[in-house]
């Protein structure tokens, strides 16, 4: 791609909608454009602004400042060759110039709620007492909008012309012209509405309006982009967008232009939109941060008191970020670092809150997977729960996750995906249920919030008695040694979920090993919960007590049994026990999972031992792989059309997020030993590359170790505020 930097930015509004492109101001993927609508929040995102195709005339002179790759390979025009510098702090910023010019663009997607605070915001013992992040005031409403603003400086006037290109589509496919699909528009003062008509079936009417300038219809179809990442991937490359018209803007030194692309018909009393309009959003996401984090408002290393996941008790730090040893050695296994006391900490917990979203069919918030293309899942939201939210101390966001997904426990399963209008939620995990237990119990650690337990504990003991005595795909704990197992043809149950056909590339059926660590660690916490409420008076604590002893002895057996997956010939954890009683040998991550956890079953002989294995094969600068590169089956890159891709997924590819359990467990083991793992790769490419400002889903299990999948993914930034903190 010539010298083009596809290196990739990303805006969201908390609703689910969302704003893309790359540096050079080129779009590469069919994600790219200015305005995803999420029109049932966090669902149905639809493009429907692509972007602004620019031009400057100075003393005669036109240049084009865009960008475009083509159908046909050829990229034109080449206004990158242009651009000077590009920023992405606070906001998405690019200057283009010559001798006697510069424009300077700038993008801000405003937060998506108004008419009332925010949910999760206000002051921080407001936070800490209420359950604000369910509240929605009758005001509210939601708002799909982005803000772009021009500033011109030079020594002439210059005249801007900004052709609008537009779509109605879903986000995950392409527009192809069609004499079916019309564009309305209706022109009104300083502001232009439009409106698709496809069939018959009118579309999502949005408006744009703007500071100065003459609007000129010109409605035009432009033929044949070409998306080369989508063309890498094996999927549709090429689009029509259509034109309805274009804004003619005269430019003085120092002059601005500001425009407002947002859903709906236009407010027949609409603010004022001004130069300072564009100023005044960025300062109002910056407002809105400052007040969920205690962020004191322009300080660059405002300090952020952190509380510890599981003990609950504030915590200070003096090492730096160049230290890599574990840190001190404590019951939460969360390293010591002064995340909170640099710019860097800022950077990672606004991207955090990128993935914190509201979800319309169940009114409540919920965690997008990662962008572009994730909903929210089940098993994504309660891994990155903890990093999300306890670390940062959201626990009102915290707590509303678990109680919404403690609400739709069905059968002793917790879903993993949520229907986008009315349905059933999906109960397609073995693990969510568990995970759901395991963030529970961090939760409570954190925040000693036991009323919370006395109102979720029936939900708690529902998932053990359906455990118990059996659930849908022949979820059931085996009678003769206490150890969960399920047997289903045609689904993958676990987090190595992908299924081809109806064939499971990693099917896993019978004992995985980490559902049963899991399952160990909520036996634990069963005890420890029915204990903690029989003192505190809550409902019959005699049986209460008797609950916890026949908890404990349970655990006890489950320990007991464990050792079933130590294979003592090669150190290290047996991945599943197969339902015929087989071991599965295979060197994956699920071992390191399985001595992550609060609770843990193993030896330090054996955990020892299975994390030098682990650290040989498995860990990358980026995470661990998910197969070992000696294996038959392991496959070092994850590109190619789909299947191909689906077959590298959990075959050896790079997932950023176990490194988090990989670093817990090398503290509970090697609390006196140096981490064996270099950040600076990693926070690297959280500055520098793929989402500038994010983290990858997965990387490609052989060096370079190139990053994959979806640009930024809540549980890899999850995974990393745990630990650089």
């Amino acid at each position: 791609m010539l010298d083009l930097d596809t290196r990739e930015w990303l805006l969201t509004n908390g609703l689910g909608s969302f704003a893309s492109g790359t540096v050079s101001d080129v779009r590469t993927r069919t994600y790219h454009g200015w305005l995803f609508a999420a029109t049932k929040p966090p669902s149905e995102r639809t493009l429907l602004f692509s972007h602004l195709e620019a031009s400057l005339e100075v003393l005669g002179n036109v240049v084009a400042l865009g960008t475009n790759f083509w159908g046909n390979g050829q990229i034109e025009p080449t206004g990158y060759e242009l651009l000077r510098c590009f920023d992405i702090n606070p906001v998405p910023k690019w200057i283009w110039g010559q001798d006697n010019w510069q424009l300077t663009r700038q993008l801000v997607m405003p937060y998506g709620w108004e008419g009332s605070r925010e949910w999760g915001v206000g002051s921080r013992e407001e936070n800490h007492s209420t359950d604000a992040i369910n509240r929605v005031s009758p005001h509210s409403q939601f708002c799909h909008r982005t803000l772009i603003q021009y500033r011109y400086e030079g020594s002439h006037t210059a005249i801007l012309r900004l052709r609008l290109l537009i779509a109605e589509r879903d986000f995950h496919h392409q527009q192809t012209a069609s004499p079916r699909l019309q564009f309305l528009q209706l022109l009104g003062e300083q502001q232009v509405c439009l409106q698709a008509k496809n069939s018959g079936h009118l579309g999502i009417p949005w408006h744009l309006r703007w500071t100065q300038g003459i609007y000129q219809t010109d409605a035009v179809w432009y033929w044949n982009y070409g998306f080369p990442e989508e063309r890498k991937r094996g999927l549709g490359d090429k689009e029509d967008l259509y034109s309805p018209g274009y804004l003619v803007v005269t430019l003085q030194p120092g002059d601005t232009v500001t425009l407002e692309a947002r859903v709906g018909f236009p407010d027949p009393m609409p603010g004022v939109l001004t130069s300072e309009t564009f100023a005044e959003a960025v300062k109002a996401e910056q407002k809105r941060l400052s007040q969920i984090f205690g962020w004191r408002e322009g300080g660059r290393g405002a300090a952020l008191r952190l509380r510890s996941v599981t003990e609950g008790q504030e915590s200070s730090t003096s090492a730096t970020l160049s230290d890599r040893g574990a840190g001190e050695q404590g019951n939460n296994y969360e390293s010591q670092m002064p995340y909170a006391q640099c710019p860097l900490s800022q950077q990672l917990i606004k991207a955090s809150d990128q993935f914190i979203v509201y979800r319309a069919s169940i009114a409540g918030p919920t965690v997008i997977a990662g962008y572009h293309w994730f909903n929210d899942w089940g098993r994504d939201t309660l891994i990155a729960l903890p990093g999300l939210a306890l670390v940062p101390q959201r626990f009102d966001l915290a707590k509303g996750v678990l109680r919404t997904f403690g609400h739709y426990c069905r059968h002793g399963l917790i879903p993993n995906a949520f229907p986008d209008v009315n349905g059933e939620p999906i109960y397609n995990s073995i693990d969510a249920a568990l995970w759901w237990i395991e963030t529970l119990g961090l939760y409570l650690e954190a925040t000693q919030d036991w009323e919370f337990l006395a109102e979720q504990f029936p939900i708690v003991q529902q998932i053990y008695k359906a455990f118990v005595g059996g659930t849908h795909f022949d979820i059931q704990v085996d009678a003769t040694d206490g150890l969960v197992s399920w047997d289903a043809p045609g689904v993958a149950l676990t987090w190595m979920d992908v299924v081809i056909g109806a064939y499971p590339v990693t099917p896993r059926y019978g004992k995985p090993v980490e559902i049963n660590a899991l399952w160990y660690s909520a036996l634990c916490w069963l005890s420890q919960w029915a204990e903690r409420l029989s003192q505190l008076e809550y409902r019959e604590p005699v049986r209460l007590t008797k609950q916890a002893q026949r908890y404990a002895q349970q655990a006890q057996h489950v320990k007991t049994s464990l050792q079933k997956f130590w294979n003592p010939q090669m150190g290290y954890l047996y991945d599943t026990i197969e339902p015929d009683d087989r071991r599965n040998f295979q060197i994956r991550p699920n071992a390191v999972l399985a001595l992550s956890l609060h609770h843990c079953a193993f030896s330090k002989q054996q955990g020892c031992q299975v994390l030098d294995l682990a650290t040989g094969s498995l860990l990358t600068p980026y995470g661990l792989r998910s197969l070992d590169p000696g294996d038959p089956e392991y496959k070092g890159r994850y590109e190619g059309n789909q299947e191909q891709r689906d077959r590298a997924y959990h075959q050896g590819t790079v997932w950023a997020w176990l490194i988090g359990p990989y670093i817990r467990a090398w503290q509970r083991f090697y609390p006196q030993r140096s981490l064996p793992f270099d950040w600076q790769p990693l926070l690297d490419h959280f500055l520098f590359d793929a989402c500038l400002g994010s983290i990858s889903e997965i990387f490609d299990g052989d060096a370079p170790h190139k990053p994959r999948g979806a640009i930024a993914q809540a549980w890899s930034v999850a995974e990393v505020i745990r630990h650089i903190n």
